[in-house]
């Protein structure tokens, strides 16, 4: 097919740009963790293989939103820094920030990488996302060193392995009013969520 007018053949390369970049997106698999049997959805997104839902693995010191058992299955668990650091899976590791960019950047930027990356449904006051590359990104919102609890619906939150200080460490944020991913930093003892990567 030919198409003599310019704008006419730049929109059909934008639309085709826009539907294989989201084909590469769509190699999607499960992966079981063989320490608890638990079956997580993975996805491929550009060069990396991440797991698309929140990490759900018990380890000690690790908390579900409100203490509340419900809430580690719908959001997964929330884990301090210095243990997402050791509880991702054999083959699987936490993501540096640098992988998280990589990420953002491969699905259009950060400044709209929250609406891609965000679930259909989970979010508060109809702040879903289009989930268009499978990332299925969930607000399981923060944990504090205290006992309390925040954001749940509203705010997610991630790790990196990659610090900022001695005290802190970057990760990601996003929330229910924003389309953007916020590459943030925050307290070790803080809790978030934690999504790995494959080796």
């Amino acid at each position: 097919m030919q198409f003599r007018n310019p704008t006419a053949r730049l929109a059909l390369a934008l639309a085709c740009t826009l539907l294989c970049t989201t084909a590469l997106a769509q190699q999607k698999g499960t992966f079981t963790d063989t320490r608890d049997g638990k079956i997580y959805k993975t996805v491929k997104i550009g060069e990396q293989v991440w797991l698309a839902e929140n990490l759900n693995f018990a380890a000690s010191g690790s908390k579900c939103y409100d203490n509340k058992p419900d809430n580690c299955t719908k959001y997964g668990r929330l884990y301090n820094w210095e243990k997402s650091m050791k509880v991702c899976p054999k083959g699987w590791h936490l993501p540096s920030d640098e992988e998280w960019t990589n990420l953002t950047d491969f699905v259009g930027g950060s400044s709209t990488a929250g609406t891609k990356l965000e679930a259909t449904g989970g979010w508060n006051s109809g702040g879903n996302g289009t989930d268009e590359f499978g990332f299925s990104a969930l607000p399981g919102g923060v944990g504090y060193s205290n006992g309390s609890f925040l954001h749940v619906g509203s705010d997610g939150n991630w790790w990196s392995a990659s610090e900022y200080s001695a005290d802190g460490a970057y990760g990601r944020g996003m929330g229910y009013i924003y389309q953007n991913v916020i590459r943030n930093y925050n307290y070790k003892n803080d809790l978030f969520s934690v999504r790995c990567v494959k080796d």
